[in-house]
Formats: C-alpha cells, structure tokens, sequence
C-alpha cells in the first residue's frame, strides 16, 4: 500500500471495459456489505429493545446477525481488494528490482486466484448440498441455510473476478505490480 490512497486505487481501471465492469461489480459488493452491517448493528437494537426493555424473548436476532456479519465479510471481499485494504507486506517487492517485482506480482496473483477458485468450488459445493437437500437451521427460526451460504459462492465469485481484474491491470500495464509506483 505504500504510495496508495484508496482514490489513487480506484482509478486503475483505464479504458478497459472489463477492468470497468469489475470495479463496478467490486463497488456494488462493498455497499451491500455495508448494509449488511448496518442491518446487523440495526437488528442488535432491536434486540437489546425487546430483551432489556419490553423483556421479551428474541428468536431470530441472533441468527441473523451472525449470518449477516458473515455475510458481509465474504461479499465484502472484492472490495476490499480493490482497493488494496487486504493486509499486505512491502518489503520484498520495495526491495526488488522493476522486472522481479513484476514476476513476484504475477506469481502471487497466479496462485491466489488458484486457491480463491479452490475455496469457490468446495463453497458452491456447500452451498448447493444445502439446497438441494433443503437444510434448515436447528434453531426455532429454522432457516434455510442455502440462503446465508449463498454468500459463499457469491463472495469468492466476486473476488475471483476482482483478482482476474487486478492481473489483467498489472499484464496489460494498467496498474504497477502491488500498487509501487517505479522507484
């Protein structure tokens, strides 16, 4: 991230329809992840209301705040990575020269998109078993559980792509190899 801002980020897409596509998709997921947790915090009230206040008995609260909490993580993913908020260590790409740096950055970005298509398949797997087998919850909510594994699929879909998006910024010269302008 040295060097970066997350505006200077952002703005790495040139006039490259797919890298536009994917910044979009990216934005979209990143506000929906907020929402989800201010759907979270939102339902948290509301349940402290009815259990501290009216003294009452909550059935779905806490359930829901789970599966929103992580739901926004997974969904918030692509997001984050657009705008290069993942944690990050600089210290060998600053020390190796323009060329290394570059093979280094198409490496890493080659073998986190293996192992992001790896957590998609067994996720969609998981997510598919759920449905097709209609598991519910083993809570007085009983909720379907495909509907907070949807998250799964979706969220590593969607960084997946962002990851492509970040390669094809890096091979075609769009974007510089982790984001360090040449020294």
């Amino acid at each position: 991230m040295a060097g970066h801002t997350p505006s200077a980020a952002t703005s790495h897409v040139g006039n490259n329809a797919f890298l536009r596509v994917v910044a979009a998709l990216s934005t979209l997921s990143g506000w929906c992840s907020a929402a989800m947790i201010v759907a979270a915090v939102v339902i948290t009230c509301q349940m402290i209301v009815v259990r501290f206040v009216l003294n009452g008995s909550t059935v779905w609260q806490t359930e829901a705040v789970i599966y929103l909490a992580i739901s926004a993580t997974l969904i918030g993913l692509p997001y984050v990575q657009r705008l290069r908020g993942h944690v990050n260590v600089d210290l060998v790409p600053l020390a190796l020269p323009k060329k290394a740096r570059f093979v280094l950055c198409i490496c890493t970005l080659s073998l986190t998109i293996a192992m992001v298509c790896v957590m998609l398949w067994y996720g969609f797997e998981f997510w598919h078993l759920a449905f097709e087998r209609n598991w519910k919850s083993d809570t007085i909510w009983g909720v379907r559980l495909w509907i907070p594994y949807l998250a799964l699929p979706v969220g590593f879909a969607l960084f997946l792509l962002q990851l492509i998006a970040d390669l094809v910024a890096v091979i075609l010269k769009i974007d510089q190899p982790f984001g360090l302008e040449d020294n």
